[in-house]
């Protein structure tokens, strides 16, 4: 093959987004596509040096440990970063079952088949439990 690199650039681009970049926290073993979340350079920093998944709360304006309050973390397997260096794909462990803060497995959870809607992940916790 020929003009293959031996080097690979891995250096997320926050700059294009404002600061933010979008990330996709993707199960490692299914597959399964479990969330979209934010992140700036803080929060892949502390997930690269603790080896769980950070993210950057657009709405609270902060960092947040994914699955601090609710225990069900997101251990780092894999990142990958897409072509123009301004978005990541995680592949993750999912750490209790559930990434949606709403308790589902997914925080895609409701999906539109043939003009219907319905629900298409499972319920892992009750939230008003857990967040009390």
């Amino acid at each position: 093959m020929k003009n293959v690199k031996k080097t690979v650039d891995f250096v997320p681009d926050f700059e294009k987004g404002g600061g933010l970049i979008p990330v996709i926290a993707q199960d490692d073993k299914s597959g399964e596509v479990l969330m979209l979340a934010y992140m700036n350079e803080d929060a892949w920093k502390k997930t690269l040096e603790s080896g769980e998944a950070h993210y950057w709360s657009r709405s609270r304006k902060a960092l947040w440990h994914k699955g601090d309050t609710s225990g069900h973390v997101q251990k780092l397997v894999s990142a990958r970063l897409d072509c123009d260096n301004d978005a990541l794909l995680l592949r993750i462990e999912q750490i209790g079952g559930a990434a949606c803060h709403e308790g589902y497995r997914s925080c895609f959870f409701r999906e539109l088949r043939n003009g219907s809607a319905a629900y298409c992940s499972p319920l892992i916790f009750d939230p008003e439990e857990v967040y009390k």
